[in-house]
């Protein structure tokens, strides 16, 4: 398998196939097993070795039956060979059988972990915009099911397929042998099987294509319903959600029925048509014995042999449903692998340190398929060292602002510079290293507080992260926990409070030492007491350090070196807490606003 924990290399390979026989699924998956055919082959060798007694048992047979009505010494002789060939054959049927298993797991498991490898690489590498378009649900149906469809196909193609050509021509060539009149007979029998097989093939594509689009969208629906559990809960709307994901569930179990029902038609289609030709077979053959042509024992090989080459074609036919989904989920795996829409970063400029002087010069952004611009004309420089607020209404473009600022999105014209850098140009990945992200929502992984906290910095010590959780005052809670640093936390931190999963995410910030600092709602989720000590750790997190903060709470950035007022996606108003008070404009309103709400709540 080490072959395949390469991903990179999985990667390039699966998309320069798709990309030159993307309308030949099966072109895409044999170049992709280049260079392993040899494994394959060695898998075929021994699979023929472990079924040798099934495939010359019709033969043996046959001689035993006319060795006994020769009589004789012809008789004894007949009987003891052929038996000992029959003993010795079974007895390496174990050691073959081990061999085959081995080789084949190897390369199509192997395949397989290859895959979903190249695929949460590729999910890295894919910019944001597309995370947002691509529901999580149908993503995970790509890494889960379609990767395993394609390993089914794996095993089936270059096994099972490989066996039964085997099979037919090893069958097929005892048979030219012995009676070559009887071969042509054996013969026939494909075109028929072709004819079954175009009959019901583009039908079966359609289908299948249908009920793998609803098996994705019925992924996302199901992630959608666990992730809205609380909400639904809590307004007793558990039953809407119920009939909601009942229809998507019949929708699906609609379009598997269809499935199913075309792929028994078309196995009972093909197997009917076979057990005539079997039945002709045997008329046949009893007729020659009868004039005889062929010896008596000869006709239990013969008709052995054709129900060996019916059932070889019955199984090749019946694999075209399987081989027909799995070249659907190359096509599915091949959208996800070959999308362009990455974040290129291969030859721009690598930073080696950021100071944290950054300006927006006539930045306009508007989110594709929307009209209007959800920031338009925005010129602003921030020094390094100096802490930005960002204000407005929902939908001013403060988010936004952020996401360009990490650099998800690129703006649609003008420039961002990075300490005089165009941002377009630096390599973004060394430059998110100098900056953390405290977000609204706190993101935590199921893993101990101390994953948690030191995601991403494997080296650092059990001093730097209580320093780091001390700085966002989680000193007393982690006192208070059992296990310390040590406890597990629930899914999201499902176990802790809005309040505690916001410090951890501060912590998270505090520990990579960042250069640059982003806060969007940094103390949103806290009550009055915990946004007091909260803010105390920021004013030392955020000290010489250029930070932004995107707040509602305008009382919390009355220490902000300068706040800029967004509407409707222009800077309206900027400067300090004190200016922007007395210019009595629109940040004047809209702290009037919040105070005068506040003194009512009280109230």
């Amino acid at each position: 398998m080490n072959n395949f924990r390469d991903s990179d290399a999985a990667q390039e390979k699966f998309v320069k196939y798709y990309k030159k026989y993307r309308n030949s699924p099966m072109k895409v998956l044999l170049g992709f097993y280049t260079g392993q055919y040899h494994k394959f082959l060695i898998s075929c060798f021994f699979y023929l070795i472990k079924h040798s007694p099934a495939l010359f048992s019709p033969l043996l047979i046959a001689n035993v039956i006319n060795g006994v009505l020769a009589g004789g010494e012809t008789a004894k002789r007949a009987i003891l060979v052929n038996a000992g060939i029959w003993l010795a054959l079974l007895a390496i049927h174990l050691p073959a059988n081990y061999l085959y298993a081995m080789y084949r797991s190897r390369v199509t498991r192997g395949t397989e972990a290859g895959l979903r490898s190249a695929l949460v690489r590729k999910l890295q590498e894919l910019s944001i915009p597309y995370h947002t378009r691509m529901q999580s649900g149908r993503l995970q149906s790509k890494i889960i099911r379609d990767v395993e469809a394609i390993e089914t196909l794996s095993s089936q193609l270059f096994n099972n397929v490989l066996n039964i050509v085997m099979n037919l021509f090893i069958t097929i060539g005892i048979t030219a042998v012995k009676n070559r009149l009887i071969l042509v007979f054996f013969v026939l029998v494909a075109p028929v099987a072709s004819l079954t097989v175009i009959a019901f093939r583009r039908r079966i594509g359609k289908v299948n294509r249908d009920f793998r689009l609803e098996m994705e969208e019925t992924s996302a629906r199901v992630m959608e319903m666990v992730e809205m559990v609380p909400v639904t809960r809590a307004h007793a709307l558990e039953e809407v959600e119920n009939e909601r994901m009942a229809r998507q569930l019949q929708a699906t179990a609609e379009k598997g029925y269809r499935l199913d029902i075309l792929q028994s038609n078309f196995g009972a289609a093909g197997w009917v048509v076979f057990q005539v030709f079997q039945a002709f077979c045997l008329i046949f053959t009893g007729f020659m014995a009868l004039k005889g042509r062929i010896l008596v024992g000869d006709i239990t090989f013969y008709q052995t042999s054709f129900t060996t080459v019916v059932n070889q074609f019955t199984a090749l036919i019946n694999l075209l449903p399987l081989i027909t989904k799995g070249l659907e989920s190359v096509t599915s795996v091949g959208e996800v692998l070959s999308s362009d829409d990455v974040e290129q970063n291969e030859g721009k400029e690598v930073l080696p340190d950021l100071k944290g002087a950054f300006e927006f010069k006539n930045v306009r952004y508007a989110y594709p398929g929307t009209e209007g611009h959800v920031l338009d004309d925005i010129n602003l420089t921030i020094p390094e060292g100096e802490t930005i607020a960002v204000v407005g209404e929902s939908g001013s473009g403060k988010t936004t602002m952020m996401n360009l600022l990490i650099g998800f999105m690129e703006p649609d014209r003008g420039q961002i510079l990075v300490d005089g850098k165009d941002m377009k140009s630096i390599d973004l990945k060394s430059y998110r290293r100098f900056l953390s992200v405290v977000p609204q929502m706190p993101l935590l992984f199921t893993g101990t507080l101390r994953d948690n906290i030191a995601y991403g910095m494997e080296n650092a010590t059990d001093e730097e992260i209580m320093a780091a959780a001390k700085a966002a005052n989680l000193g007393s809670m982690i006192e208070k926990l059992p296990n310390g640093l040590d406890t597990m936390l629930e899914e999201h931190g499902a176990n802790l409070s809005g309040g505690q999963r916001q410090r951890i995410a501060i912590a998270r910030a505090v520990i990579r030492n960042p250069k640059m600092i982003i806060l969007d709602e940094a103390t949103s989720a806290l009550d009055v007491v915990s946004e007091k000590e909260i803010q105390n750790a920021l004013e030392r997190l955020v000290k010489d350090r250029t930070t932004f903060v995107v707040a509602h709470r305008l009382s919390t950035i009355k220490n902000a070196d300068r706040i800029v007022v967004l509407e409707h996606g222009r800077i309206v108003e900027a400067g300090t807490y004190e200016e922007l008070m007395e210019k009595q404009g629109v940040f004047y309103h809209m702290e009037s606003l919040q105070m005068s709400t506040v003194k009512n709540n009280k109230a």
